[in-house]
């Protein structure tokens, strides 16, 4: 791929994760209180890294309420979501010059960090150049590093590693709402700092990994929108496969299959044991095709009356909190000894013989644009939406014949798998990442 250099693919299969060792300390190196790290690092803490006046956490939720807000031309409020998702451009809250001045302690610029510290925690994002001026909300913290003793990328990946997260954030009182730590903690945190141009080595291997990754993702966006685009083609008979031309059929559901429910009578105490297995509900929500790696266990005897699923058999969620989620279709493509579907769910079986409907493509259909809007339209409810078993089985569909449903549908297919490729090597990718954090960030592995 183009963003893989050599030297990305040398660091690839160096630092792969593996189980750490017991810690000692090898020559070279010293004990601290963060670990063993090399005798050449000095141990800072935040407050010895920050330029005066650089740490500050936001204004208390009286010096900015609601009734001082202003329109886009003032002076734009930083929130929570900018550091969570890495963006200075999202948020609609701005304050005019007045204001601004007064809260001038908490004004950030472009080299800036801001820190979430409430609900999504320890969220890190370095303001870009030709970022608004603004100040920061109540709900974040802002730092400012001395460039003399820490460089800002290397600062970056610091705080983004597992240890210093670990460090920072607290489990408040062993529960499970977490908490930034307190301030006075906080300043006091250690870093291990290497000289800057380790620094500066150590940054620019990981910004390598990065750009790997970052190509990676653009790579799978530009593959999810050629498949979005081949589903509004094909499904639609706007664009037709080489040898294929004939007029397509409008089909009743009704006259291509029947329904059948999920499991039913049963308690939390059946779930999590038993022989038998079933389709969990986010499965049949999040893929096209089942994954048979992913099915939970239940316990139902033989003598149960309870709808087993069948290779090719169709599912569809029943009830969503959105019309836009309702009916998300997913398709059994492998044969399974006692599988059973989650009771959100409803199956959906062809006729035997019916040579009228190849299951992979119906699941495709309602997952395309014009699969949802149908199903889209028969959304019951005002707080929580119901599909109708009756109403979907009068549902009409235009159908070409069978031979180009399954050759549609192993377009599609081989696009799916394409993308879970790029998606599997992103995730090993970001697995490598952290293990070389792991290793640079302590100095267990020094770049030459």
């Amino acid at each position: 791929m183009s963003g893989e250099t050599p030297a990305i693919r040398e660091a690839l299969a160096v630092y792969a994760p593996e189980a750490p060792e017991t810690e000692r300390v090898p020559p070279g190196y010293k004990q601290t209180e963060v670990g063993v790290i090399p005798e050449d690092w000095e141990l800072l803490t935040l407050a010895d890294i920050r330029e005066s006046g650089g740490l500050v956490r936001g204004p208390f939720g009286g010096a900015l309420k609601k009734e001082f807000f202003v329109d886009t031309r003032g002076y734009k409020v930083y929130e929570q979501r900018n550091a969570i998702y890495k963006s200075a451009e999202l948020g609609t809250y701005f304050v005019d010059e007045s204001k601004f001045r007064e809260l001038s302690r908490f004004k950030v610029k472009a080299g800036d960090f801001i820190v979430s510290c409430s609900g999504t925690i320890g969220r890190v994002f370095q303001i870009p150049e030709g970022a608004k001026a603004g100040i920061i909300n109540q709900a974040l913290l802002k730092i400012k590093v001395d460039s003399g003793t820490v460089l800002d990328q290397y600062f970056f990946y610091v705080f983004e590693s597992d240890q210093f997260q670990k460090r920072i954030i607290d489990n408040t009182h062993g529960g499970a709402m977490q908490n930034l730590v307190g301030m006075d903690t906080f300043r006091d945190t250690e870093i291990p700092i290497p000289s800057l141009s380790e620094q500066c080595a150590i940054a620019a291997a990981l910004s390598d990994v990065d750009a790997l990754i970052s190509s990676l993702d653009r790579l799978i966006s530009k593959k999810r929108a050629v498949k979005t685009a081949a589903m509004q083609q094909l499904l639609t008979g706007k664009q037709r496969l080489p040898g294929f031309s004939g007029e397509w059929e409008v089909r009743r559901l009704a006259d291509l299959g029947k329904t059948y429910g999920g499991i039913t009578g049963k308690t939390k105490v059946d779930f999590g044991q038993g022989a038998a297995k079933y389709i969990p509900f986010l499965n049949v929500m999040n893929n096209v095709v089942v994954d048979v790696g992913d099915l939970a266990s239940v316990a139902i005897s033989d003598s149960e009356n309870q709808n087993r699923t069948k290779k090719n058999d169709l599912f569809f969620n029943g009830s969503s909190e959105t019309p836009e989620e309702l009916g998300m279709c997913s398709v059994l493509l492998e044969d399974v000894e006692r599988v059973y579907l989650n009771s959100f769910c409803f199956g959906f079986r062809l006729n035997s013989g019916a040579g009228a409907a190849y299951a992979p493509y119906l699941a495709y259909f309602f997952r395309s644009g014009e699969g949802r809007k149908l199903l889209h339209f028969l959304a019951q409810g005002a707080t929580r939406y119901n599909l109708s078993k009756t109403n979907f089985l009068r549902l009409e569909i235009p159908l070409p014949e069978q031979r180009e449903q399954t050759a549609i549908a192993t377009v599609l297919s081989d696009m799916d798998v394409e993308i879970s490729a790029l998606e599997a090597r992103r995730e090993k990718t970001r697995r490598i990442k952290q293990g070389m954090m792991q290793e640079l960030l302590t100095g267990r592995a020094r770049l030459a």
